[in-house]
């Protein structure tokens, strides 16, 4: 399993570009999974329903199960947000994991740069920056692709992706 992930600011596309990069590698035959780093509070389950009275009530956990998927939220109830390694671990055994934020976790990075942003390039301070899909020309020596160059894209988060091992190593390193 080799994880990488997508950087870039509020704004820059990475969702867009992840959203088109999933159907091609399951094109060639990659299963893919991602995990999603939110800055804000979310909810993934519909006030009222069981399930959301389940949490409400003080489960530590609730499991929802269908014959199409099942869902498990974990409420932390304040203990401190997982990092990447606890993430990466709780995933199921898939060719590609990528990791949309998380930034500031030590792992291999493409960063999604939209130049109409108006904000600033990450891989100047950040040395896990791999490569950058962009939609301007970037003054650099790291691989660059355009966001809308999907093949390219694909290409580039294959080369850089790192096993996940490897990725756990950093970052407990980095503690």
């Amino acid at each position: 399993m080799k994880v990488i992930g997508l950087a870039g600011w509020s704004g820059a596309g990475k969702t867009t570009l992840l959203t088109r990069l999933i159907p091609h590698f399951s094109a060639q035959g990659l299963r893919v999974s991602v995990i999603k780093h939110a800055h804000h509070q979310f909810d993934v389950d519909v006030p009222g329903k069981d399930s959301w009275r389940h949490r409400e009530a003080g489960a530590a956990e609730v499991l929802v199960a269908s014959s199409s998927r099942w869902a498990l939220m974990h409420e932390l109830r304040g203990a401190a947000e997982p990092r990447l390694p606890e993430l990466l671990s709780k995933l199921s055994a898939v060719d590609l994991v990528v990791v949309e934020g998380f930034k500031r976790e030590p792992h291999r990075k493409i960063e999604v740069y939209r130049a109409g942003n108006g904000k600033p390039l990450l891989f100047p301070d950040d040395p896990g920056i791999a490569g950058i899909a962009t939609d301007a020309p970037i003054d650099t020596r790291l691989p660059t692709v355009h966001l809308d160059d999907i093949p390219a894209a694909a290409a580039l988060l294959l080369r850089a992706a790192m096993p996940v091992e490897e990725a756990v190593a950093k970052s407990v390193a980095m503690r």
